[in-house]
Parts: C-alpha cells; structure tokens; sequence
C-alpha cells in the first residue's frame, strides 16, 4: 500500500514539511549548542519563506494552509520557546528542582511555555481570519522566531534579554496590530542577509546577523510606516 500522501502533497508542501524537521532539529540542537539552534531557526524561516513562493510558481493543494501552520508550531513556537529556555538554563545554571530561584526558574521555563501557547493562538486566527488578506494582526510567529535567534547570533546573548523578548512577543503576538505583507523584493534581500547569519554569523564582526536584525525590528516597530511605504 502507498502512503496516503502519495500524489496530494506538491512540492510546496514538501519544503513546508522540511520546515517542521527543521523546527524539531533546532529544538535539539538548542539544548546542545543555542547557536546551532538559532542557525536551524533561520533556516526554517527560509524554508518558510520558499514554500509560499513556490505555493505561487507551481500551485497549492488543499491540506498546504493547514500543515504550513502545523509546521510553523514547531519552528516558530516550540524551537525558539526551547531556544529561550536553553540560554537561560545554561546561564543561570538550572536544575528544574526545587532549588532553582523561583524568578529564574518562571522566566525559563513559564514564560517560553506561554510563547508557545500565544504563537498556537496567533497561528489558529491567521489561518481562520487572515489567510489570503495583504495584513495580518499581531506580530507574525515567524518574525519573533527571527529576532530570538538573530538577537542570539548579533551576540546579546543574555538570557534576561532573551527572555524579556520571549515575554514581550507573547503579548505582540495576540495583538491586534496588522502587519502588512512584505514586498518580494524586500523578502528576498531580507532572505540574502539571512542566508549570510547562518552561514558566517561571526564573520566581519557579525554583520549579516546584526543587519538582519535592524531590518526585522525596523519592521517590527513600524508596521505603519511599511504600509505608507507600500502604498
């Protein structure tokens, strides 16, 4: 008997269904050595990013919306949110037992618990309200992810910091505030400066990271001014 998903998956789905491996790659990887685990959490995002492209250049399937937002659960909420609790683990030194500081011990390992919860709900109302729209309320999943890592491989590496940002896209990303698509062009220089912190993120004194992340939170911050701009 051939698997179910012979001939209803297209290519598309197939690179959608990498980004979910990849999820689960830099979720391990994390545990290990965070900054693998950034670099797998960049990759995903680019694995994200083609999908939809080739979604437009070849042709979707029904179940591609359903499992794009599946596989985004596991790169954007659980990698990042496992991402955040590594760095902190390793850095305040933690056991999960009852020795562990109380403070410390929410910070890691409650409030990327409540990331994941928050990107779950933020994926469900995409996918039910704004699918197809040029906008989309609340910060994007796959956006938090990027600046977790990216702010990781830009070399602020604290885990207070981590976990403050954790803390804050929790909350970004249930907003109501829309976020315009961005243009092709844009993505893809975008992919290029992504595509340079995962292979080199130390090289000429981490410019491919911390250029990333001046262009993700210069989006972040200005959803508005973007969407002037498109006009």
């Amino acid at each position: 008997m051939k698997p179910r998903f012979v001939g209803r998956l297209g290519l598309a789905d197939a690179v959608t269904v990498a980004n979910a491996a990849l999820g689960f790659a830099a979720a391990v990887a994390a545990t290990i050595d965070p900054g693998i685990g950034a670099r797998l959490i960049l990759l995903a995002a680019v694995a994200d990013g083609l999908d939809g492209v080739l979604a437009r250049a070849f042709g979707s399937t029904p179940v591609g919306e359903f499992i794009d937002s599946l596989a985004d659960v596991a790169s954007f909420c659980v990698a990042p949110a496992v991402f955040v609790f590594s760095v902190a683990a390793i850095e305040w030194d933690l056991t999960l037992s009852a020795a562990d500081p109380p403070l410390q011990l929410a910070g890691a390992f409650a409030l990327p618990a409540l990331f994941v919860g928050a990107g779950v709900v933020r994926l469900g109302m995409y996918t039910a309200y704004d699918l197809g729209n040029r906008s989309t309320e609340g910060v994007q999943t796959t956006l938090a992810a990027t600046i977790l890592a990216v702010v990781y491989l830009a070399g602020f590496q604290g885990a207070t910091l981590l976990v403050g940002l954790a803390a804050l896209f929790t909350y970004l990303m249930v907003t109501t505030v829309e976020y315009p698509e961005l243009r092709a062009s844009h993505a893809l220089g975008m992919g290029v400066v992504q595509a340079g912190a995962i292979l080199a993120p130390t090289a000429f004194r981490r410019v491919f990271p911390r250029t990333l992340l001046v262009m993700a939170v210069l989006y972040l911050v200005g959803p508005w001014f973007y969407r002037r701009y498109l006009v």
